[in-house]
């Protein structure tokens, strides 16, 4: 343990909300896998580019508003995207958020459209 944010990770959540934030900061904390925030808030130009591309099912993604994050598991410094290590940062998110009362949802638990480096504030609590 012992990771922080990156300034890439920094500028990555800005115009994230606040509580996402939080979340994001005590996981850094908390986590065994050191982590980037690779994407916060998107702008729609960007998210049609996504679903053209199929890595994106939804022009009502969560990023649009700034309620969602895309992490990156690094190991040695590399970007990663071996699946069970976002089993793992999905155990720090989910800690993290039950530490500063935020709730969240993984896109690794979706049933149709797997998304490990997902993660949320759900559209029940932050309409």
């Amino acid at each position: 343990m012992g990771f922080s944010l990156s300034a890439r990770s920094l500028k990555a959540l800005e115009g994230v909300h606040p509580d996402m934030v939080k979340v994001v900061k005590r996981a850094i904390q908390i986590t065994d896998i050191d982590f980037v925030v690779t994407e916060g808030l998107r702008t729609v130009a960007k998210q049609k580019q996504l679903v053209a591309a199929g890595a994106s099912q939804t022009m009502r993604s969560r990023h649009l508003t700034g309620h969602a994050v895309d992490l990156a598991a690094l190991v040695a410094g590399k970007v990663r995207w071996d699946y069970p290590l976002y089993g793992k940062l999905a155990i720090a998110m989910k800690q993290a958020a039950k530490d500063v009362g935020v709730p969240i949802e993984w896109g690794g638990s979706w049933v149709k459209f797997k998304d490990g480096p997902h993660f949320q504030l759900p559209w029940k609590d932050y309409p």
